[in-house]
């Protein structure tokens, strides 16, 4: 007892919290948001592009960088064509809905907000619309289908007349960027 009466009435007190905090277990870690399995479904998509298009599909038109951000939440997405134009996409798997949902935003000024999920062949489509100029609007459909090799051939197909037929503005064979 002589030695707790020389203790100054703060150390006392010190002493009692950290007893009363290691007698205690800490609290359990909430899994990561994320961790489910939809999240994953684009993961094929990650990574660092070429992107080979043109009429023959014989040269490198941009190049891609695709990473996991947000925890693990979403893929940003940076796209550089050859030309040295950018734009940018998060992509995010939204649980609420039960989609998918990318977000692009183009060097010339375009946002284009699109939904959709992972199809049975192991593709994920997205579709979405943006202003034709003619008061209406044009539907935009991509369609990223990861291939045998590792690589993803992404399909970017619009349409003018509400879907009864589509026309093919790109296609890009992304193959893993030399370093």
């Amino acid at each position: 007892m002589r030695i707790f009466r020389s203790l100054p009435v703060c150390a006392l007190v010190a002493l009692a919290v950290a007893a009363h905090a290691s007698a205690q277990s800490p609290p359990p870690t909430p899994p990561p948001a994320c961790e489910a399995p939809e999240h994953r479904q684009f993961d094929f998509w990650l990574g660092e592009w070429d992107v080979i298009g043109g009429p023959q599909r014989d040269r490198i038109v941009g190049r891609n960088t695709i990473v996991r951000v947000a925890g693990g939440c979403a893929l940003r997405e940076h796209w550089v064509n050859a030309g040295g134009s950018d734009g940018h996409s998060l992509n995010v798997y939204d649980r609420a809905s039960r989609r998918w949902t990318q977000f692009w935003i183009g060097a010339d000024g375009v946002v284009l907000r699109l939904e959709g999920g992972l199809r049975a062949d192991g593709a994920m489509a997205m579709e979405g619309a943006l202003p034709n100029g003619k008061g209406g609007l044009q539907r935009q459909r991509i369609v990223w289908t990861p291939q045998p090799d590792g690589g993803v051939i992404q399909q970017w197909d619009t349409s003018d007349d509400d879907g009864a037929t589509w026309q093919t503005a790109f296609v890009g064979a992304y193959r893993r960027a030399a370093r």
